[in-house]
């Protein structure tokens, strides 16, 4: 019996990768044991299949907010799943909350959250976002011990774990490929500049053309709201000025601005090319299949579950920002200039 004993106590503290010590505290309730440790340990004891002693039966941890934009860019819905998914491995329950313009504000969602206390929030492009947004309520957030993780956005001095997909870069990546195709007059549609990730798109796009282009780069430029029909509005813009090719914000407003080409009498990618961003759901069946950035979303997701967990033990993850580089994902919507 000792022997299946410690056979236990050293399986359950590899997968749960403590020591045997440890594991004995946890499973006797004794003190010694962190919150995120002994959360390890139980969940270990569930993956291994073993029943918890009857003083350990899981109760939930608690409530985790999520604040995401409204869900009809497939990006967000993916981002909130992989979320919940990790959360619940955890014992957590994430409570869901998506701001559509007009409706209720990411302020008053936050206070609905601290009503039902909450063990934290995990913001994705929400106010932080914007560049000149407030950092206050955040500070707020700070002072009253709320833990929180912000995604996709930055604001400096906000004391918190940022995760961030690398859009400076993003660009880069996808003016070297159209490049290399043989294109120059190159096009940036892209969502309104008072969004940090829409100024670090620009910034990457400016770099990457510097060489490649002599003319004056904002006539190749074209803010325009998120979604379909702002891409396709840009798109029709660009294609009087003669563009042979274009870089946009997000798959959405590709596929708005594939509809553009279209309208033109012009075909993709015979006479125009055009590269998305995201690599959301089905953008490998469009027609023509989208050459996109792809956003390692699920990587971003558990990230930011990690970092903000660990706030939530009391381990403060590093208030800094965690960058994440896309994925070039080359496919039918680009090719050779004529």
């Amino acid at each position: 019996m000792a022997a299946q004993t410690r056979a236990r106590l050293a399986d359950i503290a590899a997968q749960a990768q403590v020591s045997q010590a440890t594991v004995s505290r946890v499973l006797n309730d004794r003190p010694g044991a962190s919150a995120s440790t002994r959360q390890a340990v139980l969940t270990a004891l569930d993956v291994l299949g073993y029943e918890r002693p009857g003083h350990l039966h899981r109760t939930g941890a608690g409530l985790v907010g999520l604040i995401l934009p409204e869900l009809d860019n497939p990006i967000f819905p993916a981002f909130a799943q992989i979320a919940e998914s990790t959360l619940a491995q955890q014992g957590y329950t994430s409570m869901l909350c998506t701001q559509t313009p007009g409706t209720v504000s990411e302020d008053e969602y936050v206070d609905m959250m601290r009503e039902r206390d909450v063990a934290g929030i995990v913001f994705m492009s929400g106010m932080h976002a914007a560049a000149d947004g407030d950092p206050g309520r955040y500070h707020r957030l700070t002072t009253d011990g709320v833990p929180f993780v912000l995604v996709n956005g930055f604001l400096p001095g906000v004391a918190a774990p940022f995760v961030s997909c690398d859009e400076h870069g993003a660009a880069e990546l996808a003016v070297a490929h159209l490049a290399s195709l043989g294109h120059r007059r190159i096009g940036l549609v892209c969502g309104p500049r008072r969004y940090t990730p829409t100024r670090r798109k620009v910034a990457g796009y400016q770099a990457a053309m510097a060489g490649l282009y002599d003319g004056d780069l904002e006539e190749l430029i074209e803010i325009a709201p998120f979604g379909v029909e702002g891409g396709h509005g840009a798109a029709l813009r660009l294609l009087e000025r003669g563009v042979t090719a274009m870089l946009c914000g997000s798959d959405l407003m590709a596929l708005g601005a594939i509809r553009a080409v279209r309208a033109n009498g012009l075909s993709v990618p015979g006479d125009v090319s055009v590269v998305g961003f995201d690599d959301s759901l089905l953008m490998a069946y469009t027609d023509p299949p989208l050459t996109t950035l792809r956003q390692p979303v699920r990587a971003m997701a558990q990230a930011a579950v990690r970092a903000l967990l660990d706030e939530i033990g009391g381990y403060a993850a590093p208030h800094s920002e965690y960058m994440f580089r896309p994925e070039l994902v080359v496919r039918g919507s680009t090719a050779a200039l004529r």
